[in-house]
């Protein structure tokens, strides 16, 4: 038992005031957050494990709390312990969206659902002290496509013109990204983020990373969901309605709703570029294999997206003569671990 699990099952000893109790480990996720599902007698609770020297629980109480004065489910904190990092949940169960997509009839059920509940976030929740989805983050973002993925993950050394080709497309997609109106953004918006509950909404989780951005962001991350693939006319159908109730609630306009589809493209590529550098550094820097897997279904996303937007020729151009469909099938340098 490691000294961090000592001092959790001793924090849980004083709170539920016994000695009795199970701790069952949860998967992780891409922070250096842990999970554990608790049982207490006959009850369960999920306990979050944030080392306070890499992670700060106090986001996750905050937009927690903005998202349940909405009245959408999230996990109520029955007992917190900043100090140490450790936060005692609600138990929402095991039943995440993406387990649920492959029962017949279920993704637009479920899909429609998140719409709804979206929706009722970017109309509701107040963001007026959230962080900035500003041009320095997305910069910032951005620069972990060629950093990690290209340079650290394929072996990619890049030439100059290729940097000007990568910078200039940069540019562009940060201006147009900033264009957008301006909303409540969860930033981690998907099938492994939302669960199924026995009333009509989704389970919310994950919401620490929250911000006031782009009002396509969200909707990118469910839609074109790097965890699952949809057919473009099922896409095409769920973003309609999303405009459709996002117009009704007076989150955008008609003519917004007219733009919209070049603005979900846009945010599809910095989103994708994005999240390409996300895996590679979870497993080069972090020694976290899992995202991997997925990797092939992000970049796919990244071509076909590129390509359709003639601002981004070059990029697209330049994507496609690197052949990182081919690249991503040839054996991987293994990854050192993670880092101290």
């Amino acid at each position: 038992m490691t000294a961090r699990h000592k001092a959790l099952s001793h924090w849980l000893r004083e709170v539920f005031q016994r000695n009795s109790f199970r701790l069952v480990p949860l998967s992780g996720d891409a922070s250096f957050r842990r999970y554990w599902r608790l049982h207490v007698d006959d009850a369960t609770y999920v306990v979050m494990d944030a080392p306070p020297e890499q992670e700060d629980c106090a986001p996750f109480l905050s937009v927690g709390a903005k998202i349940a004065a909405i009245g959408l489910p999230t996990p109520t904190v029955r007992h917190a312990n900043l100090t140490e990092g450790f936060l005692v949940l609600d138990d929402l169960g095991d039943r995440l969206y993406l387990d649920e997509l492959s029962v017949p009839g279920a993704p637009d059920r479920l899909y429609r659902a998140a719409i709804r509940a979206l929706v009722t976030m970017q109309r509701n929740v107040d963001s007026s002290d959230l962080p900035e989805y500003d041009a320095q983050l997305l910069r910032t973002e951005l620069a972990l496509f060629p950093d990690w993925f290209l340079t650290q993950h394929l072996g990619y050394v890049l030439s100059n013109d290729q940097r000007r080709i990568l910078d200039s497309a940069f540019d562009w997609l940060i201006e147009e990204i900033l264009l957008q109106p301006r909303v409540f953004v969860h930033r981690d918006y998907h099938s492994r983020n939302l669960m199924v509950l026995p009333g009509d909404d989704p389970g919310i989780i994950d919401f620490q990373d929250a911000v006031l951005g782009p009002v396509s962001y969200d909707l990118v991350s469910l839609l074109r969901d790097v965890y699952v693939a949809w057919p473009a006319e099922a896409i095409q159908c769920w973003r309609d309605e999303y405009c459709r109730l996002a117009v009704a609630a007076n989150v955008l306009t008609t003519d917004q709703a007219a733009a919209f589809p070049i603005w979900f493209d846009v945010m599809g590529v910095q989103r994708h570029l994005k999240v390409a550098g996300i895996f590679a550094r979870l497993y080069h820097r972090d020694g976290k294999d899992r995202y991997l897997a997925d990797l092939p279904l992000t970049i796919d996303y990244l071509l076909s997206i590129a390509s359709t937007l003639p601002q981004l020729t070059d990029l697209s151009a330049m994507l496609a003569a690197l052949d990182l469909p081919a690249r991503l099938h040839q054996p991987t340098h293994p990854a050192p671990g993670p880092r101290k």
